[in-house]
């Protein structure tokens, strides 16, 4: 059961990168995400909803033009933390960066993201 509900919350947060609107992708994200969530990525620990909207825009809006992320690995979910592998691939030349994530779940969204990059 907690993995279905994980697994919901991270695919949201997934096709918000992926989808074709802005829009859509603002709305994916507020009905994955807790309005207060946490966000710890590359550039640092980011705090609320919006500020994960305004990465999650900035990456969609990449001078190469939008990347492709895909969730990799089935979702482990033991209690409310859970955690998944993920590629994404960057438009033209296809590099790709792959990581594994960590989400904290609260009320069936996530209000912790703890991103590590990398093998």
């Amino acid at each position: 059961m907690q993995e279905n509900t994980a697994r919901s919350a991270i695919d949201m947060f997934i096709a918000a990168l992926n989808t074709s609107s802005d829009n859509h992708a603002v709305e994916l994200l507020s009905r994955a995400l807790t309005s207060d969530v946490v966000f710890w990525g590359p550039l640092g620990r980011s705090d609320g909803v919006d500020a994960l909207e305004r990465f999650v825009l900035d990456m969609r809006r990449h001078p190469a033009g939008p990347g492709t992320m895909l969730r990799c690995s089935e979702v482990d979910a033991p209690g409310e933390w859970a955690r998944y592998q993920w590629l994404y691939r960057m438009p033209g030349d296809g590099t790709q960066l792959t990581g594994t994530d960590v989400v904290h779940l609260r009320r069936d969204r996530i209000d912790q993201m703890i991103v590590f990059a990398g093998a």
